[in-house]
């Protein structure tokens, strides 16, 4: 069983009879989705998802986990991946585009549990990714124009389609290379500038598992 299977199972064990789960995006929250769907199916839990995008929907759709929304409930225990983990415990998130979603769910959980794998350990945020914001179409330039004081910012393309990407929300991904001295400040420092929905920088107390070794790892902020 390679890692990332392994810590996205593992952390399915930590949801318990009765919660409300936030629902992450990404390959190793896959894992921890078809887990939950296991445990329902086998062990007969109850519990209710809230997806973290349409990605994630789907996925718990097919592996039959009851859908919700904040509106009808609070979140008992949210599990999300990373794309970047510094020594603080700050993330980066956001490569899959899921960014805005991710971050209402996962500052409203009452738990946050991060599943990735430990090349995903940095010294500093910015290392290996983009700081990933999402934008008002309507805004682009005059945010493009905003973000350049802070690095290098370029709008993500779509890749397969033609124009740039679009999220879930129908917004912009503009991806900021930078080195992220000081995650709290610059998280806020984003969000500040008009047009912008959110940033991947997430700086919320978290718990976070991975792989070390052959063995299962957890730190905790």
């Amino acid at each position: 069983m390679d890692d990332k299977k392994s810590v996205g199972m593992y952390a399915a064990s930590h949801v318990k009879d009765g919660d409300v789960v936030g629902l992450g995006t990404g390959s190793t929250t896959a894992f921890t989705i078809k887990e939950l769907g296991r445990r329902i199916n086998e062990e007969e839990i109850s519990i209710y998802g809230i997806p973290t995008s349409f990605q994630a929907k789907l996925l718990a759709v097919e592996s039959n986990i009851p859908i919700t929304t904040l509106d009808e409930h609070d979140i008992d225990i949210a599990i999300d991946g990373a794309d970047e983990v510094d020594p603080t415990l700050c993330l980066l998130k956001g490569r899959g585009g899921a960014l805005l979603q991710e971050k209402i769910i996962d500052y409203n959980a009452n738990r946050f549990v991060v599943v990735c794998e430990e090349r995903k350990l940095v010294e500093k945020l910015g290392k290996n990714f983009p700081v990933t914001i999402e934008v008002f179409p309507l805004a682009y330039r005059k945010v493009f124009e905003s973000l350049s004081s802070f690095g290098k910012p370029v709008l993500r393309d779509g890749g397969k389609k033609d124009g740039p990407v679009m999220t879930d929300n129908g917004n912009f991904i503009i991806d900021l290379f930078t080195s992220v001295e000081n995650p709290k400040s610059m998280e806020k420092e984003l969000n500040d500038i008009p047009g912008i929905f959110e940033n991947g920088i997430f700086t919320s107390k978290c718990e976070v598992i991975f792989m070390k070794n052959g063995k299962i790892v957890t730190l905790k902020s």
